[in-house]
């Protein structure tokens, strides 16, 4: 069995006297991909940023690699190293190129050699068919070549796991498609360990394993993806799917 790299337990989140999380429990094995879908506003975003120490949690424990995490700002900055993390706005610095934003992280955080790092940024924007946008800036980019950029510039860092913030909600719809098709072959080719936040129910069908579905803060059904978009357990799940056209 693949080995265990993130566990989180008893999970509690707050903002104020409001309560955003409610008691979320859940792990992720080595190569394994969780969607994690639901309604609008049911916390998907909160959850998957305060597994990136972006947000606070004021209850409960988060395990990384068999070793607590300590919620501090010095702790997560050298976490997120091994967490990569690619966000709806794409966040790329418009006064550096495609090739300087990939190397910013790798060469300034990670103190990796600039040359190596930028051989690797190359195979990856030919992958990814961007190799003729390495000198280009953000603003000459579509939506969809800045995310694939986003996309890039988290795995030049070599991460352990990566976690996807509803990446393709801000695309035109012609643009999704070759975005989700990247994720798909990091998740089928790559085996890579991913968390993704998506109201891509179809997409998420494909490549997920487990899925999270979350509503008001709480998690109603966890289970297998298979189990999830053909027999789902709780009459809220039918419901969504229903109302997603799926």
């Amino acid at each position: 069995m693949a080995t265990e790299l993130m566990r989180v337990d008893h999970l509690d989140k707050y903002y104020g006297d409001w309560q955003a999380l409610h008691n979320i429990n859940f792990s992720i094995h080595e190569g394994e991909v969780i969607a994690l879908v639901g309604p609008s506003g049911s916390g998907k975003s909160t959850l998957i940023r305060t597994l990136n120490g972006l947000e606070p949690y004021q209850k409960g424990t988060i395990t990384f690699e068999g070793k607590k995490v300590t919620p501090d700002k010095v702790s997560w900055q050298k976490l997120r190293q091994e967490i990569g993390m690619v966000f709806q706005s794409y966040d790329l610095f418009p006064n550096l190129t495609v090739m300087g934003n990939i190397l910013l992280g790798p060469t300034k955080v990670q103190k990796r050699d600039e040359g190596e790092v930028k051989a690797e940024a190359q195979k990856l924007l030919e992958r990814f068919e961007l190799a003729d946008q390495a000198d280009a800036y953000p603003r000459q980019l579509s939506g969809g070549q800045k995310q694939r950029i986003a996309i890039i510039r988290a795995l030049v860092m070599h991460p352990k796991l990566m976690l996807f913030d509803e990446v393709t909600a801000s695309l035109d719809p012609e643009m999704v498609r070759g975005v989700l098709n990247i994720m798909q072959e990091l998740a089928k080719k790559d085996h890579m360990t991913m968390i993704i936040v998506t109201h891509e129910l179809t997409f998420a069908a494909k490549v997920a394993d487990q899925v999270l579905f979350l509503e008001d803060g709480r998690l109603r059904e966890t289970t297998s993806a298979k189990q999830f978009f053909t027999n789902p357990q709780t009459d809220r799940a039918k419901e969504f799917l229903a109302s997603m056209d799926y």
